[in-house]
């Protein structure tokens, strides 16, 4: 477990909130293994009835940690990351997610498991994947087309630009906005809702909507997985990290 997770189970809801402010809640893989041990651990516990994601107050997640995640890449079904993922697709359970702030790469694509998302006004998301020289994670590049068409998902992933809470309720990523600060509450009350539901009831109708999917959603993890480890050593990722953290802008130019 990490201080970076805050885990905490009460009234039929198990939490789990991001809390690294200092970092804006950049995922380490400390942090990924905490949050996919505490989801498998739900998937066993009669007593939780509903799983809420969330960040701080005033942020969701900005994403990977770049620096962790580049001297700790994600090797295989054990990694942590793909736990965590796995756990996203596999649970049974209504997953609720409270975003405020920047919801960034895995802020936004873990959003695409959720069952229900509320986000502050000014919250912002972003998928900057090719930003990066990397490709889509988490079953975007399947569930984004399929929600959205190609070209909505096109643009969301190819051109890697922010959008706001609005484009969001409208592109059916997020069911709602709340007003800034209220999004953890207003979630917790939708948690508690179906938490009061007959649990075999809700579980059979979460199976009925996801029936099919799980299998495609999971292999085209598996795709993604191997060309984004491929990616992570490739000379562009260098050339756009690098930038990243020193605060430049990359110059692909070289490259074909």
């Amino acid at each position: 477990m990490t201080d970076h997770v805050r885990i905490e189970t009460a009234q039929g809801i198990m939490s789990i909130r991001f809390n690294r402010p200092e970092k804006k809640n950049a995922l380490t893989q400390a942090m990924y293994a905490a949050a996919a041990d505490a989801m498998m651990a739900a998937a066993e516990d009669n007593a939780v009835r509903a799983l809420l994601i969330a960040g701080t107050d005033d942020c969701f997640t900005a994403g990977n940690d770049l620096q962790d995640f580049l001297n700790n890449p994600p090797q295989g079904e054990s990694s942590p990351v793909t736990r965590f993922l796995n756990a996203l697709v596999r649970t049974q359970k209504p997953l609720v997610a409270a975003v405020e702030g920047v919801a960034v790469g895995i802020g936004t694509t873990m959003l695409l498991h959720c069952d229900l998302v509320y986000a502050g006004e000014n919250a912002r998301l972003q998928l900057p994947f090719v930003n990066l020289a990397l490709v889509p994670e988490a079953g975007s590049s399947r569930l984004l087309p399929e929600m959205l068409g190609h070209r909505r998902a096109a643009e969301l992933l190819m051109l890697g630009d922010m959008f706001d809470a609005r484009r969001a309720v409208e592109l059916g990523i997020v069911n709602a906005t709340c007003p800034d600060g209220n999004a953890y509450a207003h979630a917790y009350e939708r948690a508690q809702a179906l938490a009061a539901k007959p649990p075999e009831a809700l579980r059979l109708t979460k199976e009925l909507m996801k029936r099919g999917q799980r299998e495609m959603v999971r292999d085209q993890m598996q795709v993604e997985s191997a060309l984004f480890a491929e990616r992570l050593a490739s000379p562009e990722a260098r050339e756009a990290m690098l930038a990243f953290m020193e605060r430049r802008k990359p110059d692909f130019s070289r490259f074909n």
